[in-house]
């Protein structure tokens, strides 16, 4: 049974296929049918320049204004493309732009990424908090989005909550979305974090939060980049900045990563090191605790495990914190995003699975100074699937990736069934109340 004290919110965030962003795509030939020198993309290139010019230009003028409706810039981005597809294919650089424009056309795609599903949500203060009416916070969302081919990317919202706990705007997303431009990274910032391998990416022409898509342009996320668990960090120094743990899954399997932005356009993102790498669920701190960096990980796939580093990128040595306790956690147990720092000591959002695989949002509180000390945690779930009404995607699962405090109240954002995403507010005090 689910907490009396939890209020459920009006909105609800579902998914919507007229969301797309354009992709690479570039064809080949099954292996049996491979010529060796002839690969497909030369085959469609000497296609489309054997083309006369009066065709060119009517078929890129059907590109610009179909893909026009829901993208800004649509030569630019042809052009782009090209030049992507341009030293792979050997393609001449001193083509007519037009030509250029067809070539990048016919090597990309419109892709619905949040036509499934969206879901897994996490939030944090909103970079501007300008224009906000006293006593309440501007946030941002980060959703996991799945289209065709259950392919997981990251989007965007942003909304207000407050001056009332019940006051809650989910701002309109963006006409548009955009995609990452791969970059190559500042070698000094390289040397300064010591990342093996980071990758920049730039989702340069947002022009908002909302319109940011991370979908799967590196190896190492080809199938997926799922469940970020955003936070707002806080250096010792004062200065601020997001990072945010989520799962990579490429053709050989999956791996916690690391990414950061300070604006939601430019982001670095870099693989995890350690025993934990090739788990989940990986949550940091929203600070230092003890002068290292801090994190939550479920790599067993059943218990709750804490470690510290030096460093964000490389964990050794966890130790088990929490096991699986109440029937509604008996097959496993885990974090809901990132702790949050309360009077108190460390808010942990918990997930809990239980009977027919039934997932349910909880809650504990860790000591602020040795975060190993559980010092509380609910014998009976904060949210509990509904069979009547939550089903979905995957049946009787309720899951979140994140949680926001104001003042003594929480803003949690949770998943419905692997479909949708709801709200939810609970007061602290019945919260804390509420744990053993």
């Amino acid at each position: 049974m689910a907490a009396s004290f939890v209020h459920h919110l009006e909105p609800t965030l579902l998914p919507d296929p007229k969301r797309t962003v354009i992709r690479p795509f570039l064809p080949g030939d099954p292996d049996p049918f491979r010529v060796e020198g002839q690969p497909r993309g030369d085959r469609i290139v000497a296609r489309l320049l054997a083309l006369p010019d009066n065709q060119i230009v009517a078929m890129v003028d059907t590109i610009v204004e179909g893909l026009g409706a829901r993208h800004r810039e649509i030569p630019a981005l042809l052009l782009r493309r090209f030049a992507e597809v341009a030293e792979p294919l050997k393609l001449d650089p001193d083509l007519p732009e037009n030509r250029k424009m067809l070539i990048g056309g016919y090597f990309s795609a419109e892709y619905s990424f949040e036509a499934a599903a969206l879901f897994n949500p996490s939030i944090v203060p909103h970079p501007d908090q300008g224009d906000c009416a006293d006593g309440a916070i501007r946030f941002v969302l980060s959703l996991r989005g799945i289209g065709e081919g259950h392919l997981s990317s990251v989007t965007f919202r942003t909304g207000t909550w407050g001056p009332d706990d019940d006051d809650l705007v989910i701002d309109p997303p963006g006409p548009q979305g955009v995609p990452p431009v791969i970059e190559e990274p500042d070698p000094e910032l390289v040397r300064q974090i010591g990342a093996k391998a980071l990758v920049q990416l730039n989702c340069r022409d947002a022009r908002d939060p909302s319109e940011t898509v991370l979908f799967p342009v590196v190896e190492s996320q080809s199938r997926g980049i799922e469940d970020v668990r955003l936070v707002q960090f806080r250096d010792d120094d004062g200065q601020q900045t997001y990072l945010g743990s989520y799962t990579a899954v490429s053709a050989e399997g999956a791996r916690q990563e690391v990414m950061q932005t300070d604006d939601f356009r430019l982001f670095h993102m870099h693989p995890v090191d350690g025993p934990v790498a090739p788990g989940k669920g990986m949550a940091l701190f929203p600070r230092k605790v003890g002068g290292k960096f801090a994190a939550l990980f479920r790599h067993d796939n059943e218990n709750l495990w804490y470690a510290t580093s030096d460093t964000p990128l490389a964990w050794a040595d966890p130790v088990r914190i929490m096991t699986p306790q109440y029937p509604w956690e008996f097959i496993q147990i885990g974090n809901c995003g990132s702790p949050i720092e309360i009077d108190e000591g460390w808010l942990v959002l918990t997930h809990g699975v239980g009977m027919v695989r039934s997932y349910c949002i909880g809650a504990a509180l860790l000591d602020r100074d040795d975060p190993t000390k559980v010092l509380g945690r609910m014998a009976e779930p904060l949210i509990a699937p509904d069979g009547e009404t939550w089903d979905g995607y995957v049946p009787n699962v309720v899951y979140s990736c994140g949680g926001l405090v104001r003042g003594r109240t929480l803003l949690l954002p949770y998943a419905l069934a692997d479909d949708m995403t709801s709200f939810a507010t609970a007061p602290l005090d019945k919260l804390l109340a509420a744990m053993r």
